[in-house]
């Protein structure tokens, strides 16, 4: 009986220790800034925006006129959730519009070739 009795008492113990455990940070998806956003301009072609953003996380096989950037982080401690995403719109695979999470270029609607 102090035997099952002692195995109680240590385990209520040691599940007063667990704030104690680390909790890391669980990271998903693309990591983009406004600076990387920023880069983005009308009639840039699909080749162009991956060039900046890289491949998107989400794509659809039969209609790829859409590309997501997803990027979620959970914070170990709080278990807070950041999330960020920006679509890119395409028209005859040509950049036609984006929106989402991030602030729209100053000089989204100058195509590159008219500088």
């Amino acid at each position: 009986m102090k035997q099952i009795l002692l195995v109680l008492l240590a385990l209520g113990v040691l599940s007063g220790c667990s704030s104690w455990v680390y909790k890391y940070d669980i990271v998903q998806g693309n990591y983009l800034n406004q600076r990387d956003v920023d880069k983005l301009r009308v009639n840039m072609t699909k080749e162009q925006v991956e060039y900046v953003l890289g491949n998107p996380v989400v794509s659809n096989a039969f209609r790829d006129d859409d590309w997501h950037y997803v990027y979620t982080r959970r914070v170990g401690k709080t278990d807070e959730l950041l999330r960020k995403e920006i679509v890119v719109h395409f028209q005859n695979d040509i950049v036609s519009d984006i929106s989402g999470d991030f602030d729209r270029p100053e000089h989204f609607d100058t195509p590159l070739d008219a500088e």
